[in-house]
């Protein structure tokens, strides 16, 4: 099982809006990024992706699951990009913000410090376990 994390505007698709998805889930579509697709092109079914609420929050707020691997976007009329779909798995205890990862050393190699804008990412073992506990969920 590998980590990634996924960034939305809580104005555009909130972390409660993903929850009300429920079981079924839903898709995440519109990455129009190439290395951003390619992190969606790497996930495995089981997958988890930390939920980051961008722009005003900025802050990881849930863990989702990938539950369908890479298919073509439909919303992209050039069918380069793809999408996967995914379901929310747990809230986090204590939402953990941009503020509090770039204030950890052991975060400072992720992604999310270093390439900010980038909208989907891969998140290495020992940054999930520590994100997960700064989270209340280790």
């Amino acid at each position: 099982m590998r980590y990634f994390l996924i960034k939305s505007e809580p104005g555009v698709w909130s972390w409660d809006q993903m929850v009300a998805e429920g079981a079924k889930g839903t898709h995440w579509n519109g990455v129009r990024n190439h290395q951003a697709a390619i992190h969606l092109k790497a996930m495995a079914k089981g997958d988890r992706c930390f939920f980051y609420h961008s722009n005003e929050e900025r802050q990881i707020v849930g863990l989702v699951q990938v539950i369908k691997t890479a298919y073509p976007d439909p919303t992209d009329p050039a069918g380069r990009f793809v999408m996967v779909d995914v379901k929310a798995q747990k809230t986090f205890r204590r939402p953990v913000t941009l503020g509090q990862i770039k204030a950890e050393p052991r975060l400072a190699h992720i992604s999310l410090v270093r390439q900010s804008r980038l909208s989907v990412m891969d998140i290495d073992d020992a940054a999930a376990a520590l994100i997960l506990e700064m989270g209340g969920m280790g």
